[in-house]
């Protein structure tokens, strides 16, 4: 289902009037405020439950956009904004007059992206302004892919949602410092570091920890009802029927190369061979599998290149600060 020209109207109205709408990207949903506005940004804070120090992130129409919200953007940053905006990256340079610090956590950064969605780019379009938009969950817990997951998680807490259909990455952004002498990923996602390097030119780290806060550096987020368990993918079978056995109702993601063993698990998760179908149905896995009443969901993680990396920061994150087994 796509939103129409008249629901697209009445959602900027919502937030010229600093109300919140929950708003499709290719990512994720949002939970948007007009971002200038410091009552309506403090209110995500409110309905999410997450620490005002967790800076979000602003969205805006264009890449032409961009020097009206930052300053002092160096090449590399317009290069990447050249090549993948609209598009799953976000960018964190130094904040611009027009950004609030209720908006940055108080810090002088910001992250910016442009969400490549034909209804979020739209309602920025009729909007005319910078729309912060974190995911539209509580804090800590997954984050929603559809219309339907954000009626459920917020109910009326949220003014209006926009349906624009299900999600086609699946997983964030990612977040790229660009502030720095060299840009590194503080949040792997939507962008591959492979596709960023090839860019830029050069090696790009991908630091554990960061002095720069960005979203999703919390030791748990992404994260179920169920509590979720990281081993070997050899081992995932074998540790989700001895946890069944001990009278948990296990949920078990079974790699690709396992697809054909039994097992015995209160619910079964196949994960698809392809990487983004992986990335794309990670979150509606986790969801689905509180939904069966699982307590307990064992995993692997996948190899860490592509987006392997991404959804193995998912998964960690997800199992929170609990050491892999």
């Amino acid at each position: 289902m796509t939103a129409r020209t008249s629901d697209i109207e009445k959602a900027a109205g919502v937030l010229r009037a600093g109300g919140l709408v929950a708003l499709p990207t290719e990512t994720v949903y949002g939970l948007g405020a007009n971002a200038e506005d410091p009552a309506a940004v403090a209110r995500i804070f409110q309905v999410k439950g997450r620490p005002p120090s967790h800076p979000l992130i602003v969205h805006i129409g264009g890449a032409e956009h961009l020097d009206e919200w930052v300053q002092d953007v160096p090449q590399a940053a317009r290069l990447l904004a050249e090549h993948f905006w609209p598009g799953p990256l976000t960018l964190v340079l130094r904040r611009g007059p027009r950004v609030p610090l209720e908006a940055t956590g108080g810090l002088e950064t910001v992250a910016v992206r442009v969400p490549d969605h034909p209804v979020a780019l739209a309602l920025l379009a009729a909007f005319g302004g910078g729309v912060t938009a974190p995911s539209a969950n509580r804090f800590g817990q997954v984050s929603p892919t559809t219309a339907t997951d954000v009626r459920a998680e917020l109910g009326d807490a949220v003014d209006l949602v926009l349906d624009g259909g299900p999600c086609e990455v699946g997983v964030e952004s990612t977040i790229v410092d660009v502030t720095g002498d060299a840009p590194s990923i503080l949040r792997p996602g939507g962008v591959t570091r492979e596709e960023l390097e090839a860019v830029l030119g050069f090696p790009l780290a991908v630091p554990s920890t960061s002095h720069v806060r960005v979203p999703g550096q919390h030791p748990s987020h992404y994260a179920p009802r169920a509590r979720v368990v990281l081993v070997e993918p050899e081992k995932v079978i074998a540790e989700a029927e001895l946890a069944q056995e001990l009278g948990h109702q296990v949920g078990v993601f079974v790699p690709a190369s396992f697809a054909d063993a039994p097992v015995k698990a209160h619910a079964v998760v196949a994960v698809p061979a392809s990487l983004s179908a992986y990335a794309r149905g990670l979150y509606g896995f986790l969801r689905a599998l509180d939904q069966q009443g699982c307590d307990l969901i064992v995993a692997s993680l996948p190899q860490e290149e592509g987006l392997g990396l991404a959804i193995a920061n998912r998964l960690r994150r997800a199992a929170g600060p609990r050491p892999t087994v």
